[in-house]
């Protein structure tokens, strides 16, 4: 199965909630391997999607293929539900039970054999180093702790897909990153499609593709390199010497400028365009930073509607 198969593929989905209409004809893919990013704001139908996706909502209209499989009857629903693992914003394990015996518990669902189970759980706890908290009670884990033990759940039978929805929201600066590497590690090292939802715009944008959606509808999609290009601007930040008559130096050339506490801010069509002007202006710069478009400026700029304009 190459990288380029497409595992998932959503045409003209639609859902209903009575008269609300959650999902809006909305149509996409997501290739064999990729890391594929899907973003909205809350109510923008993101969570429908993954409820409907994972076989755990009703569609109203539209086709859905997963892995081969037709969604929607129930043998294909359960032909999905193999192929698929999913780790929710809240978790599904029994806080009574240690980590160990919730993730063996879980992979006796999938009818695997006592030693398949072994093999796998091997498996998980090598990607998520679950040694430490093996024993213990997953009642008495931390956040970050418990985030792993869901990661591991969910993969026990070794997925063709991982739906991660918002995956280290609520977590430390350094178990996000531990859990994030683990996830590029299961992408990378074993071709597993990941099917994120996250409101961490780094972690979007080292996505392979993103789709964002919005009142229902796919308002944008394409490489963060393509939604930045779109989307996003660089610019640069200027502070000028007191004896520069800067506004004067600006209106003289035409170009335009924003201007707060001191700083003058330019609008770039490239970063390297930045050479020039500073170049220009060297002796009468107390100091400067260019500043790279990043996926913060491309999901506000989608979500507001604003027209990025290079100045």
């Amino acid at each position: 199965m190459s990288k380029e198969q497409i595992v998932i593929k959503v045409d003209n989905l639609r859902k209903s909630y009575g008269a609300f209409e959650a999902v809006k004809g909305i149509s996409f893919s997501v290739k064999k391997g990729e890391l594929f990013a899907f973003l909205g704001t809350n109510g923008a139908g993101k969570s429908t999607t993954i409820d409907i996706l994972c076989t755990l909502a009703k569609k109203n209209t539209g086709d859905i293929y997963i892995d081969g499989y037709k969604h929607g009857d129930i043998k294909g629903n359960n032909n999905i539900r193999e192929k698929i693992g999913v780790v929710f914003q809240e978790s599904v394990l029994d806080e009574r039970l240690t980590v160990y015996e919730n993730i063996l518990n879980r992979g006796q669902y999938y009818n695997l054999s006592k030693e398949q189970i072994q093999d796998n759980y091997q498996f998980v706890s090598e990607y998520l180093k679950l040694d430490d908290i093996k024993d213990k009670k997953y009642g008495a884990l931390s956040g970050g702790q418990r985030r792993r033990s869901d990661i591991a759940r969910a993969i026990i039978h070794k997925p063709t897909i991982l739906f991660l929805d918002e995956p280290t929201t609520g977590l430390d600066p350094q178990t996000r990153l531990f859990v994030w590497e683990a996830i590029k590690r299961l992408q990378e090292e074993t071709n597993m499609t990941i099917f994120l939802t996250t409101h961490y715009m780094e972690e979007a944008a080292v996505a392979d593709n993103v789709v964002v959606i919005k009142e229902g509808h796919i308002v944008a999609e394409g490489t963060p390199d393509q939604l930045k290009d779109k989307y996003a601007f660089d610019s640069l930040h200027l502070v000028f010497k007191n004896t520069f008559s800067s506004k004067q130096w600006f209106k003289e050339r035409k170009i335009s400028y924003t201007f707060k506490n001191s700083i003058y801010t330019l609008r770039l069509a490239t970063t390297i365009d930045a050479y020039d002007i500073l170049k220009k202006l060297e002796n009468q710069i107390e100091s400067f930073e260019v500043i790279k478009g990043s996926m913060d400026d491309v999901f506000i700029n989608i979500i507001e509607e604003k027209e990025v304009i290079v100045l």
